[in-house]
């Protein structure tokens, strides 16, 4: 048991009184440091579980991270497995809200903000929801989301609202940011922390929150060129989905959405992508991964709103 843990243990958990406070806060500020340098190791957890912590604050839920709080801005900066840690709480944090399915991009919901020493932190509204099983339900919730992460030992502790009171959220940076995804694909019934959970929901999530309620920003008739309007469609389906790094997709589902020849077209238009450094390649098991090259996001964006090839990219 961490220090923290055993704090909350003798103090009372998420109902801990005000006089708590002080020593909580401090207790979770060594906990997220520790989890910090974790998260920078090959394995993460393995000696002591990295902890978040989520807590009710009135009529919202805040959760404390040891990932970056940069990544309400920058999500390409920040590695793997810090953000699928941030996607796991993400999920936690809808399970315990239970917003029910979004309407639409506009009643998306998630916020995030910094904590002490650049720390991510995580709101959710949660009306109605009261302290009464926090400390019962924040770990078996959080273990869902969190249990597949490759490499990562994990667990969450419910915490008096008044130690994270103070946190400022603001919404993700960015229509299609991970964050706003996360978000999206739990409240559909999934869980953003699993890539085959996410791609089962990629359609329902992209109408949801692409531009134009999943319109395409290029149409086939605004660009002539056959390769060249697959490759945009392709580029900018996957910034909606927000596949920069952190979300993968197989390569094989590049195609969906095409039809007839454009979906062989869209095939070599994916291998050609990746030749030219638009999309990066993450091995799987037994499948190929790609994703968005963040170091060339001025190129991918250039294609996605202007058709502007960038060179070193030959379509075919």
């Amino acid at each position: 048991m961490s220090a923290l843990a055993a704090a909350l243990a003798e103090s009372g958990g998420a109902g801990a009184p005000p006089a708590a406070t002080a020593q909580l806060r401090a207790l979770l500020l060594a906990t997220l440091r520790h989890g910090r340098a974790e998260l920078a190791l090959r394995r993460s957890g393995y000696g002591a579980p990295v902890e978040v912590a989520i807590g009710l604050d009135g009529d919202r839920l805040v959760a404390a991270t040891p990932a970056t709080a940069a990544l309400r801005a920058d999500p390409e900066q920040v590695p793997e497995r810090e953000w699928l840690l941030a996607a796991a709480v993400a999920g936690a944090l809808v399970d315990l809200a239970e917003p029910g399915p979004p309407r639409d991009a506009a009643a998306m919901a998630i916020g995030a903000g910094e904590l002490d020493a650049g720390f991510l932190a995580l709101a959710l509204p949660a009306p109605g929801l009261t302290t009464d099983s926090l400390d019962e339900l924040v770990p078996l919730l959080f273990d869902d989301h969190a249990g597949g992460i490759d490499r990562l030992r994990a667990t969450a502790l419910a915490l008096p609202g008044a130690v994270l009171a103070d946190v400022l959220t603001r919404p993700p940076i960015g229509a299609g940011h991970p964050l706003r995804i996360a978000e999206a694909v739990a409240r559909l019934g999934g869980r953003p922390a699993d890539a085959r959970s996410v791609d089962e929901h990629e359609d329902a999530v992209y109408g949801l929150l692409a531009p134009d309620g999943g319109a395409r920003a290029v149409s086939p008739h605004e660009d002539p060129d056959p390769a060249r309007r697959v490759a945009r469609r392709i580029l900018q389906r996957l910034n909606g989905m927000g596949k920069w790094g952190g979300y993968h997709t197989d390569f094989a589902h590049l195609a969906r959405g095409f039809a007839g020849n454009d979906r062989a077209l869209a095939q070599a238009v994916g291998e050609a992508l990746l030749v030219g450094g638009l999309l990066a390649e993450k091995p799987s098991v037994g499948q190929r991964h790609v994703f968005l090259n963040p170091r060339r996001a001025a190129d991918i964006h250039g294609m996605i709103e202007r058709g502007e090839l960038p060179a070193g990219l030959t379509l075919p």
